[in-house]
């Protein structure tokens, strides 16, 4: 076992016995070996492409899934993952079968492997296989953004919205880390490349979720409970959310998000539903006690989970990519209606969760929101009451430093703004940060790949107020990352000329010494240091 793609990798270097997260070796390596046969199809589908054939929606599909099941925290289950491998056998080898002319095709596209060689094989194609600690770290980190990227584009494909275009690249990037001809200098432009794609991707799911649910707006939601047994939902699908909720009608069962599906109640279709009460809970790392608390059943519909305890075990159910063994986990693709009826009947005998707090919090200030506030918020720049808009969009995760975020927030002078998107909030908007001229100091765009809306906001304000580019507006970054949609917000706004980005609570164990200089030196990136150095550097300086 050898793993790296997340903050929390074991000393900053690599998972090498057992995953921090909680993977198992042998799962570890059906997951190398799922991203080994995913590129041989991509190298596969990029030739057909080439010759002028059509790859099938269930291909791109198929990709994109395997990519988004790899990501860390989402799927736990050898054999689901191995049923993964074996399917993507089936689909590769039928491709293949396509193609006239198999000359040029990687080893991963033409290896025809059985379940008995799975083991083996995967053992053979990991990390390490790939000797130039350069090319290597590059390969890792645009294949960390891809992951990313087939993540968001998954949750747009559920909401029946395609780009074959970033399919395309998706596929043709990952086919490009086969080949041993590109050069640092070639995978450097693919690294930028990959951000760009980002930034349509985030693009698309933006718009699968405003056409869908409506544009999110101000919105306070509650944090307490009522007295009725209740399902939490958690994840990031909203499609799962908005099937859970009609099914849940009249039934008796409240429903609450938990961690990332907290921006749902921002969305105007969600709030028609009585029973859709509020956010139970903060970032997914604190939920093994949250879980346990909340008495009812919990439905992860993607990633971020945590080894469960036994004692709520038999309560945690999974759907999508997400996959746990011992749970039961939910069918349903693309397009198909899912049965939530079993979780819905434990529900019912289940006693009302246990409070954790009550109150609210404010969010739902995504681009088209701000918009509708630009003229007060440009106003209060000019008058000097906001002096700096402070990016602080990103993950929360374990590791003790992350309590920095919660002190930086504290810190900052009461004429800052922060604008944020993901779990890295948690550490932050329920303190008393209080607000300017009635503009909230803690700006909630919504999910990770919400941060499409913070860099429209600062285009916007790039046009607003007359400035060349986003590095002379009065916005500062200091993000927080754990796993790989944080990697593919970073490449993307890396495309978009962002620079001078503190990136913590410590910099990618993928990241060779030479790559990291790459970044610095053309993009002014560096690491967190302390609060006081950073309030002097990013809001003072």
């Amino acid at each position: 076992m050898f793993c790296y793609q997340c903050q929390e990798t074991a000393a900053n270097t690599a998972c090498t016995v057992s995953g921090v997260c909680g993977k198992k070796p042998e799962v570890a390596a059906m997951q190398d070996l799922l991203v080994y046969v995913t590129k041989g199809i991509s190298a596969i589908t990029t030739k057909m492409r080439e010759g002028g054939k059509k790859v099938p929606q269930r291909g791109n599909h198929l990709i994109t899934g395997n990519l988004f099941s790899t990501i860390t925290n989402a799927n736990f289950d050898l054999e689901a993952l191995q049923a993964r491998v074996e399917e993507s056998m089936m689909v590769k080898n039928c491709l293949l079968s396509q193609l006239e002319d198999t000359d040029g095709l990687p080893e991963a596209a033409l290896w025809k492997g059985e379940p008995k060689d799975y083991v083996s094989k995967a053992s053979e194609v990991g990390v390490l296989s790939c000797k130039d600690e350069d090319i290597k770290s590059l390969r890792e980190l645009i294949l960390y953004g891809l992951k990313g990227m087939a993540a968001y584009v998954s949750h747009a494909n559920v909401l029946l919205h395609e780009n074959e275009e970033i399919d395309m690249f998706i596929q043709k990037a990952l086919a490009k880390t086969l080949d041993n001809s590109l050069t640092v200098e070639d995978l450097v432009q693919l690294t930028l490349d990959t951000g760009s794609y980002g930034v349509k991707a985030m693009e698309l799911l933006d718009k699968a979720n405003t056409d869908t649910y409506g544009n999110p707006e101000m919105t306070h939601v509650k944090l307490g409970v009522r007295n009725k047994p209740g399902i939490l939902i958690s994840g990031h699908d909203f499609k799962d959310l908005e099937m859970l909720l009609e099914q849940t009608k009249g039934t008796g069962v409240d429903v609450y998000t938990h961690g990332e599906m907290l921006p749902a109640h921002y969305y105007p279709a969600f709030k028609k539903y009585p029973n859709f009460i509020g956010n139970y809970g903060n970032a997914w790392w604190k939920q093994r006690e949250e879980f346990e608390a909340f008495n009812g059943p919990i439905l992860m519909t993607t990633n971020c989970i945590v080894p469960p305890k036994d004692s709520y075990k038999d309560r945690l159910y999974t759907t999508g990519e997400a996959g746990y063994p011992g749970s039961v986990h939910i069918e349903g693709g693309i397009g198909e209606e899912k049965d939530f009826s079993e979780i819905i009947e434990r529900a019912k005998h289940c006693i009302p969760p246990t409070a954790l707090e009550d109150g609210e919090i404010i969010g739902g200030f995504a681009h088209n929101q701000v918009f509708a506030l630009a003229d007060s918020i440009v106003d209060a720049v000019k008058q000097g009451a906001i002096k700096k808009f402070v990016v602080m969009a990103g993950c929360d995760g374990r590791h003790k430093t992350r309590d920095y975020y919660k002190e930086f927030a504290e810190t900052l002078p009461d004429d800052t703004v922060i604008l944020t998107a993901g779990c890295a909030k948690y550490r932050y908007n329920k303190l008393p940060l209080g607000d300017i001229g009635g503009i909230p100091r803690v700006l909630d765009a919504g999910q990770c790949n919400d941060s499409y809306s913070l860099a429209l906001i600062a285009l916007k304000l790039v046009e607003i107020f007359g400035v060349e580019s986003v590095n002379d507006l009065p916005i500062v970054y200091n993000i927080a990352w754990y796993e790989q949609k944080a990697v593919i917000v970073l490449l993307a706004l890396l495309s978009l000329g962002v620079k001078n980005i503190h990136l913590g609570p410590t910099l990618p164990a993928f990241l060779s010494a030479n790559v990291a200089n790459i970044l610095v030196d053309n993009f002014h990136i560096s690491g967190t240091s302390t609060v006081e150095n950073d309030i002097e550097k990013l809001i003072y300086a």
